[in-house]
């Protein structure tokens, strides 16, 4: 199991961004995906995951309206775009893979990529 992203990078206050994880390793329609942050000083917590097969989604309050998650089961690939991003959004970001649940917690995903960074400037 195998999880790279990519895409991270310096903006300003307002701008997207869109991150990208490759996953390998495993079908990606049979697991949970999800997209965590961790800034510093801070716990790692959850920004948005797809919990299922069928694809339902959970996102942190807030980010709601600002970021989508997306999977791409041909790619392999599971996309989190990020819109109007604030400096608050500023964070080492991860991708993670887990048994499909109900909750979008750290502790529900076992496998983790190595993160890409996210800095927002005002």
């Amino acid at each position: 199991v195998q999880l790279v992203e990519s895409g991270g990078g310096s903006v300003q206050s307002g701008e997207r961004l869109t991150l990208s994880c490759v996953v390998s390793g495993f079908n990606l329609g049979d697991f949970a995906i999800g997209w965590f942050r961790q800034a510093p000083g801070k716990e790692r917590e959850g920004v948005s995951c797809i919990m299922n097969s069928h694809g339902r989604t959970w996102y942190t309050d807030s980010v709601k309206g600002r970021f989508s998650i997306i999977r791409d089961n041909a790619k392999n690939t599971v996309y989190l775009e990020m819109t109007n991003l604030k400096p608050v959004d500023t964070a080492e970001y991860f991708c993670a893979a887990g048994p499909c649940g109900l909750t979008c917690h750290r502790h529900d995903f076992g496998s983790w990529g190595q993160g890409t960074s996210v800095t927002v400037s005002t």
